[in-house]
């Protein structure tokens, strides 16, 4: 019997019923705690799902080389394997098909729309913000650091924009987040080794999804794991080897049925020169966007906007994802200074991500789209939610406290300049940032001598400051329709290069003459056009053949049959030859030539490119009669 149980019991029962008193508020103020975290958090995926889905059927098929894809996959299971442009399958996309593969199925369940196009994307958007906010809170213990994590990833400018578009990044970022929580997981975790294997399998499927660009998140991977699991180090190189052997797995078994193929009964390899998919692993997709040595390619240098150290502050890239990256590596290295085991590994790990990713969009001397930056956003977002909320905890620090400031106070000066450069968009905005934000980075500095409820108003206003500028810029964004191949968010700025042109666009509408598109943009058809290549359509193997991708997608999108896209995307690919395709007209496969496609040159090859296009077009117009249609100019080829 204890000394408590030896007390009369009448002074028991008052005793614990004094005990259970002063529990219940405690008990109550979790609870309510908890019930508010959840509620934001389905606050925050419902608005993310709101910005990323209302009006997406404006942009129409979005980058039509991808969604001619979606439809041929739809209509054949051997072109959804291989991701070709065209049911038939005359050649692939210049990536692996693994993006492709949602819109297909998506197509296929629903038939050919915009929203079956786009919808995925944006489910995918939603899905890496629910990520980033799962880990964050995971470590931090606190929903609303990864409230803060999830809403700055929601706002940036360039998700916005991929996660409403249908090009590879929307997935690749899905699945490095992916990644980035099951190595989060694994370093916690008593069952590690399965967590670190799924997470090879992410990294392994992002490499299908778009090469190489994949890898740029495995050093933080790796060196976070080496570094702060918590079991010995035999047990930690054996954990990363069996990671890279899932990773080979999950991106090897498409590589390895691709080359074993045999080439003469699959599509040609996009983008590559001599029908090989490590070619164009390696060289087009791979260090030739390093090095500027792409062959086939429309070329890199200053043309894609020029490298250096400041290159994504720049006037291309500023406005998509930069905004908070001062912020992001201030806040990072606080939480490495001051937070826990598991806050340090998480600060490391997107540290890492984003020095890695940002250090090579920077340099890279080959082809270079400012929406590739959207790799960046999982990183700096989840860094402001992570380093915010573990510098906010030990705010009665002068150190910490500081950091906080300068973190603030870097972000508003940097917001302030980068709405300077689209003067005309909100024009109001950039004063009450700049007046918000600095008036909180000085009080944030003396946080710990104001009272616990004006402190917290404090940091809301911060925070609001800091994303005053990406949430104006992704609002504008949402409500921009984007087409072609090379989209940009938010409002249009001045001084920009070559890397940011034709992005934006109206609405897809109808046209009243024809168009053969070009490099870059979709064709577009009109009824005149559409009925031409549906006469007797079930005849041919292609209605169509044009030089460049785009150019067949319009068609493609519009009449739902094969349009063979002669050279691939820049039509400087050497499929067919002309050989191969005076054989293809000899033997009835092609019904119509569309002139005037948009390869490089005229069809004539990029740098080392081929140029059978260019000779496919002069056969074609010293044989045949031409016709125009709508402004069309096209060659019946079941004519003499």
């Amino acid at each position: 019997m204890t000394l408590t149980d030896a007390r009369p019991a009448a002074s028991r029962d008052s005793d614990d019923q004094v005990v259970e008193t002063d529990l219940r508020p405690s008990l109550r103020q979790q609870v309510a705690r908890l019930d508010q975290e959840r509620a934001a958090y389905v606050v925050l995926l419902g608005a993310t799902a709101l910005l990323y889905l209302w009006g997406l059927g404006a942009s129409g098929y979005a980058n039509s080389f991808y969604s001619a894809a979606a439809q041929a996959g739809s209509e054949s299971w051997k072109a959804f394997f291989f991701g070709a442009s065209d049911a038939a399958g005359s050649i692939t996309v210049d990536k692996p098909p693994l993006s492709i593969w949602p819109m297909a199925l998506s197509v296929r369940v629903f038939g050919l729309s915009s929203w079956s196009i786009l919808v995925p994307q944006a489910l995918m958007g939603i899905g890496t913000v629910a990520l980033l906010h799962a880990t964050v809170r995971r470590v931090t213990g606190s929903g609303w650091a990864g409230i803060v994590a999830g809403a700055t990833l929601a706002a940036t400018p360039v998700a916005v924009l991929m996660f409403r578009f249908n090009n590879p990044d929307a997935l690749l970022v899905l699945l490095m987040a992916a990644a980035a929580y099951a190595v989060v997981r694994a370093l916690e975790s008593p069952r590690a080794l399965r967590w670190m294997v799924l997470g090879g399998a992410f990294v392994g499927l992002a490499f299908l999804t778009k090469t190489l660009q994949a890898f740029l998140v495995l050093p933080a991977l790796a060196a976070t794991y080496a570094i702060f699991a918590a079991v010995p180090w035999r047990t930690r190189v054996l954990h990363l080897l069996a990671a890279f052997g899932s990773m080979v797995v999950a991106g090897g078994w498409w590589v390895a049925i691709v080359q074993l193929w045999p080439a003469s009964s699959r599509p040609y390899i996009g983008g590559s020169q001599t029908n090989d998919f490590l070619e164009l692993t390696f060289g087009y997709n791979g260090f030739g966007r390093l090095t500027g040595d792409e062959a086939g390619s429309v070329g890199g240098g200053n043309g894609w906007g020029s490298t250096g150290l400041l290159r994504l502050f720049g006037s291309d890239n500023g406005g998509q994802v930069a905004w908070l990256i001062p912020a992001a590596l201030i806040l990072g290295a606080g939480a490495v200074w001051c937070g826990s085991r598991m806050v340090r590994a998480l600060a490391t790990l997107l540290l890492g991500w984003l020095v890695v990713t940002a250090l090579t969009f920077s340099l890279m001397a080959g082809i270079y789209h400012a929406y590739y930056t959207v790799a960046l956003a999982p990183a700096v977002a989840g860094l402001v939610g992570l380093g915010g909320w573990a510098l906010w905890q030990r705010r009665d620090s002068l150190v910490a406290a500081g950091l906080l400031g300068l973190a603030t106070a870097t972000t508003t000066g940097f917001g302030f300049a980068l709405l300077d450069r689209t003067p005309d968009f909100a024009p109001w905005l950039r004063y009450v940032v700049a007046t918000v934000g600095f008036a909180a980075a000085l009080m944030i500095v003396g946080a710990r001598h104001l009272p616990a409820r004006v402190a917290s108003v404090v940091a809301v206003a911060a925070l609001l400051a800091g994303l005053g500028g990406p949430a104006a810029y992704a609002l504008e964004t949402a409500a921009t329709p984007h087409t072609g191949s090379i989209p940009t968010a938010g409002p249009s700025t001045s001084g920009g290069s070559g890397a940011g042109f034709g992005g934006q666009a109206g609405g897809p509408g109808t046209a009243t003459t024809g168009g053969v598109g070009g490099l870059l943009d979709g064709s577009t058809s009109t009824d005149a056009v559409t009925s031409l290549l549906l006469s007797d359509a079930d005849s041919y193997t292609w209605v169509a053949a044009t030089v460049g991708a785009n150019s067949a997608a319009g068609y493609q999108l519009a009449s739902e049959e094969s349009v063979m896209p002669i050279g691939g995307f820049n039509g400087s690919d050497p499929s067919p030859t002309l050989a191969q395709f005076q054989e293809l007209v000899a033997d009835g496969q092609i019904h119509f030539f569309i002139s005037g496609g948009g390869g490089l040159g005229g069809g004539r090859g990029g740098p080392g490119g081929s140029a059978s296009t260019s000779d496919i077009e002069a056969w074609v117009a010293a044989t045949y009669t031409a016709q125009t249609v709508d402004g069309v100019t096209l060659y019946d080829l079941s004519g003499a």
